[in-house]
């Protein structure tokens, strides 16, 4: 199992540790429900190092970036950063990623711990078509080993932050990041989030981890800081109806049937990845969609639980689900027949055998601040 940088300080705080993605990486330190309201209501800290970074450089780059992902890369500019979800060629999606936009020749992939080879070798084989070579000091370059990343999340996480920076970040816009100095070493930090709660995320260099490390606990303690799980991590973006890649999207899921239009764009001149196909799709071709859905019945939705309509007829299938610790009600979302999608229907989760209650919402399940 690999390690990041920051490992043995999660054991020495107690975590519960378990194999993420070939990681060994903290579930929980205090329980679920209690870091998932201290990231809502204060501050607190998650290792995300485990994910992957690609650089995409040279003067092909940002052809080569609206030909493999979705969204319009011809949008962003210096100090942009986008979602976006790169297809696999026969209408799934092979991950969905953050484009960081350095300059017009330089792009920074931020992907998903579990995909990292599975992403990579889709990047070199697709690059291929463009004359992009892989490799260090190359077109493409995985980085991944790298790069250590911290992402401070909650609604006093940039109060914390930004007396380890050398520039304003408390006021930056979401989507957007700046390279400067966070804690006398070399960054990005970013504003996207994964948690809808505020806060940033933080790249450095493997060997700078540590000094990080300290001094964001250095004036984290002083406000409360806390360290976070991954268990936290899922019911924070599930709360907000965020994509968990492996669970709501995958290999067989298309970027429409997902929801994912809006980071779909069909501009002229973007001949991506089974753009025909999703055009097709988005013109009404569409047989299931992904919904969110609130239990009325009490009872807990999961993963791989069957959805039915109320008269008992299987309509779908859950993707992600839990107790929400902020409404302390069952959440889930899952994909459904598309009669079914609309918001306000009523169907039901198989609990157990039990038809249990339910009713579609419009996502996110609580607003963020």
């Amino acid at each position: 199992m690999k390690t990041t940088v920051f490992t043995k300080h999660h054991i020495a705080n107690g975590a519960k540790m378990a194999e993420f993605a070939g990681y060994n990486m903290p579930i929980e330190f205090t329980g679920i429900n209690e870091e998932h309201l201290a990231v809502r209501n204060n501050a607190g800290v998650f290792d995300v190092s485990h994910m992957g970074e690609v650089w995409v450089k040279g003067p092909k780059a940002e052809a080569f970036l609206q030909h493999i992902t979705t969204n319009d890369v011809a949008a962003l500019y210096d100090g942009k950063v986008q979602y976006t979800t790169m297809p696999n060629g026969k209408g799934g999606i092979v991950d969905d990623l953050l484009v960081y936009r350095i300059d017009a020749e330089t792009y920074l992939l931020v992907i998903n711990a579990a995909n990292i080879d599975k992403d990579w070798n889709h990047i070199v084989e697709e690059g291929k078509k463009f004359g992009l070579e892989a490799g260090h000091g190359k077109q493409l370059y995985n980085a991944s080993d790298e790069i250590c990343q911290l992402a401070i999340q909650g609604p006093n996480a940039m109060k914390i932050v930004q007396k380890l920076c050398t520039e304003p970040v408390e006021d930056m816009e979401y989507y957007t990041f700046k390279k400067l100095k966070v804690a006398g070493v070399d960054a990005i930090l970013s504003i996207t989030g994964y948690t809808g709660a505020g806060g940033c995320e933080i790249y450095v260099a493997n060997e700078d981890g540590e000094k990080l490390w300290k001094a964001l606990w250095q004036e984290g303690s002083k406000e409360g800081l806390k360290n976070i799980g991954l268990g936290a991590r899922d019911t924070l973006r599930l709360e907000m109806g965020f994509c968990l890649y492996g669970n709501d999207i995958d290999d067989t899921t298309s970027p429409i049937e997902a929801g994912l239009n809006w980071l779909t764009k069909f501009v002229d001149g973007k001949e991506f990845i089974d753009r025909k196909l999703m055009e097709e799709q988005k013109a009404g071709g569409l047989t299931r969609k992904l919904v969110g859905f609130k239990m009325i019945d009490r009872g807990i939705p999961r993963h791989g639980y069957q959805i039915a309509s109320p008269e008992g007829d299987i309509i779908g299938q859950v993707t992600s689900g839990t107790m929400s610790p902020c409404l302390k009600q069952g959440i889930g979302m899952g994909y459904v027949k598309k009669e079914f999608a609309k918001v306000g229907t009523q169907i039901a989760i198989v609990i157990r055998e039990k038809l249990m209650k339910a009713e579609v919402v419009k996502l996110p399940f609580i607003q963020q601040k």
